[in-house]
């Protein structure tokens, strides 16, 4: 890569990480109001029912949850700025490090579903399009429109009754970090990727089969046949080749959803990730981690977009940036 190229580059990535900040702005505001209208007081949630009406004043006043919202707005997102995202309400420990130690677990369970997903898709969407309205074809495709149709927490739910209740093979819930039993924590992380990985194989297998089908009928597979390469050569060399931008696409999109699908998946299975503790926050009435893990998840995904529309440049040398 050229010095010139290096600094177009350059001057691309600056541009769109400014361009990110308005987005994050409104992010944070509506996710600060919304909380508000939240039915629910978290000094309630915090010192229960029976609490007298000093310790809530008090405490009220030390959260600042009398002062007015704009100013309550501006107290947060100025400490925000500076990388102090304030303490959790319920245990008071500082919000910043919480959201860190919990998305470990969610970065592993988004990978471990998007190889599960790229493991059946492409293989699926490459048969199906290649053997077009046989057997294979119809079966793949139908396999994908029930993916696609059934709700995660559904899936999950029937993958534990079937193999942590009827075959206890994979545990039901919980979690072990790779780093003290490698072993333990593929089992717990099975049926999570799985329940994630489902949704995500079906949409990308639809995407890779109408790709290739328009690829395969392009003039220069016929001109790669005509030229005698065998089958396997023309599809896994020329025709997949040229399907990895709209795939790549779909992915970086997927991925971001994906952030979204952790919500439910993680409540299911108890898995301790970013989804999981957000649910717990809500229903805590813990403003400072709802708002913190939910400019936290925004954040990462425009930077997978970024990152997609680097990528582009990578897988086809041709695309330029604007």
């Amino acid at each position: 890569m050229n010095r010139f190229k290096l600094g177009f580059m350059a001057r691309y990535v600056a541009s769109r990480l400014l361009s990110l900040l308005p987005i994050l702005f409104g992010v944070s505001v509506v996710t600060f109001l919304l909380m508000r209208l939240v039915p629910g007081d978290p000094v309630i949630a915090m010192l229960g029912l029976e609490a007298d009406q000093a310790a809530i004043s008090a405490m009220r006043l030390r959260l600042a949850l009398d002062d007015p919202l704009p100013l309550q707005y501006l107290h947060w997102i100025s400490r925000v700025i500076t990388g102090d995202f304030g303490r959790s309400v319920q245990g008071g420990r500082e919000v910043l490090p919480l959201l860190l130690g919990a998305l470990g677990p969610t970065a592993l369970l988004a990978t471990a579903a998007l190889i599960i997903s790229l493991l059946i898709a492409i293989p699926a969407g490459i048969v199906a399009a290649t053997r077009r309205n046989s057997a294979a074809d119809y079966g793949a495709s139908l396999i994908a429109l029930f993916g696609l149709s059934m709700p995660s927490f559904w899936l999950g739910i029937l993958l534990i009754l079937s193999l942590s209740i009827a075959y206890p093979i994979f545990p039901a819930s919980g979690y072990v970090s790779p780093l003290v039993d490698p072993l333990a924590h593929l089992r717990h992380l099975t049926l999570p990727a799985l329940t994630l990985g489902a949704a995500l194989a079906a949409a990308t297998m639809r995407m890779t089969r109408a790709t290739m089908l328009e690829i395969l009928r392009s003039d220069f597979v016929r001109t790669a046949r005509a030229k005698g390469l065998g089958p396997r050569a023309v599809v896994w060399g020329h025709a997949l080749a040229n399907a990895r931008i709209p795939i790549v696409t779909l992915l970086g999109i997927q991925l971001g959803q994906l952030l979204g699908g952790v919500v439910i998946t993680e409540t299911v299975f108890s898995w301790p990730g970013i989804g999981k503790l957000t649910v717990d926050a809500i229903f805590a009435r813990d403003y400072p981690v709802v708002q913190g893990a939910v400019l936290l998840t925004a954040t990462l995904f425009v930077t997978i977009n970024l990152l997609t529309d680097l990528l582009y440049t990578l897988l086809d040398p041709r695309i330029r940036l604007a």
